[in-house]
């Protein structure tokens, strides 16, 4: 009898699921009873809502430290339209390129355009990596308004899931729109699916900050367990990542 393992590593998040794989041997009951103890499980680590997707995206490419801003139009600036926004955007982000490049850094970002809550007023909201005096070279580059900007806070209570969720909170203005883009320059999230043992176990390693944990869900038929957590120590105090050889699949045994 096995386990199925799978794992999601995205910069300082991972998560991780351990539940039963189905043999060719077993009966239709069995079978049966398996895929719904494993249904749960798969459907956290399918990433099938838009904030999920966004949530990896951002652990991926981002730490604390990095800029959170929202970009606002002037009276003398309004747009009439998404497009112009997104062309906006796109200036500003020209703009952005070469500071970022003299301070030896690449200019990684994700943006999400809104203007349905609040006085329906277009605006912004950007991520992107931080290299000195972010703020005064956003307001330059921006010139349209005004620019609210403060670090990224990565910690229990506020993380890349609450950002997430905060980004995808206003509906597509219709079907096709994405929720939320990202320059083409972004790191991806690495995945691990393998099958193990029935006597292993998954336990979250010391040290690290546990976001999500399930505990063990049993059954007559086998069991599942999901956990979501930050590791501890990723990044300095300057809010920049600490350099570290590429993580091995962690033992779960």
């Amino acid at each position: 009898m096995a386990q199925q393992y799978r794992c999601i590593t995205a910069g300082p998040l991972v998560v991780e699921c351990i539940y039963p794989s189905v043999g060719t041997r077993d009966s239709d009951g069995v079978r049966a009873g398996k895929h719904r103890v494993s249904s749960e499980a798969q459907q956290r680590m399918n990433l099938i809502y838009a904030y999920q997707r966004l949530e990896m995206e951002l652990a991926a490419n981002f730490v604390r430290g990095d800029i959170v801003a929202t970009l606002t139009y002037d009276d003398e600036h309004l747009p009439s339209d998404r497009a112009t926004v997104i062309r906006d955007l796109q200036r500003t982000v020209r703009a952005l390129r070469p500071v970022w490049a003299a301070a030896g850094a690449e200019l990684r970002y994700i943006y999400r355009v809104e203007h349905v809550h609040g006085e329906g007023r277009w605006h912004i909201h950007l991520v992107c990596n931080a290299t000195g005096d972010d703020y005064g070279a956003l307001q330059a580059a921006w010139g349209r308004g005004h620019v609210e900007a403060h670090p990224f806070r990565v910690d229990r209570d506020q993380n890349y899931e609450t950002l997430a969720r905060y980004l995808c909170k206003e509906k597509r203005d219709r079907v096709g729109h994405r929720l939320w883009s990202c320059s083409r320059n972004l790191r991806k999230p690495v995945r691990d699916s393998r099958r193990v043992g029935n006597d292993q176990e998954l336990t979250p390693p010391p040290g690290v900050i546990v976001l999500m944990d399930t505990g063990d869900v049993r059954t007559a038929y086998g069991r599942y367990r999901y956990i979501k957590y930050l590791v501890g120590g990723w990044a300095s105090a300057s809010g920049r990542p600490r350099t570290r050889r590429r993580r091995r699949p962690r033992r779960i045994s």
